[in-house]
């Protein structure tokens, strides 16, 4: 049971008494005011019921899941999901038969449905949440690529002493392409163009 609609003497009456019907609190519920109700002369003649209607509140994670689980069966039909919280930060790792065709090309698939999660369930909820979507470790797979392309990169920008610009990428690879070559003394790094051709430039120094 996730809804009643309940009455009582009054709209506090009334939502106490949807509240111990769904076994639940008030901060963990919806309350729609149907009827605020009428006392009626002497509380008695013309009195009236309060009416509301209370429904729990769903959690925006599981949501979440329920959104993601819909897009990611449009690629295949077998797909797992599981789920870790940390604090604000949440991590969503698919994985099945097709997870390539989830990934896509150089994980931007998979960065457009990150995209779409994160944006929904920051629109119904009241918290902040970062989302992560993975699949079959991916991700970090993606990240040793790239410290590796940073560093192979760095090293041609300084033989040939000129900018060495990378192909567009999402602000997290930028980031993982900055964070790489921070502690080069030889080249300093910077993104230049707009969304979605903001790409990493890679400068000797």
């Amino acid at each position: 049971m996730k809804q009643v609609t309940a009455s009582g003497q009054t709209v506090k009456d009334a939502v106490q008494s949807a509240i111990q019907q769904l076994n639940t609190t008030e901060d963990q519920v919806n309350i729609e005011i149907i009827d605020e109700g009428k006392k009626g002369m002497f509380g008695i003649f013309g009195a009236k019921r309060a009416i509301v209607k209370v429904s729990i509140k769903e959690d925006p994670i599981d949501q979440a899941v329920t959104y993601l689980k819909e897009i990611a069966t449009a690629f295949s039909e077998d797909v797992a999901i599981t789920v870790k919280r940390e604090g604000k930060q949440i991590y969503f790792d698919l994985s099945g038969h097709k997870i390539a065709m989830i990934i896509g090309k150089r994980g931007q698939t998979l960065n457009a449905i990150q995209h779409l999660v994160q944006v929904m369930i920051n629109r119904i909820s009241s918290e902040h949440f970062r989302i992560v979507i993975d699949a079959e470790g991916y991700r970090n797979r993606r990240r040793i690529t790239l410290e590796q392309l940073a560093h192979r990169l760095a090293d041609k920008a300084i033989k040939i002493n000129k900018d060495v610009a990378l192909e567009p990428m999402p602000s997290s690879e930028r980031k993982i392409i900055h964070s790489a070559l921070q502690d080069n003394q030889q080249v300093e790094t910077c993104s230049d163009g707009t969304e979605p051709n903001r790409h990493v430039v890679i400068r000797a120094l």
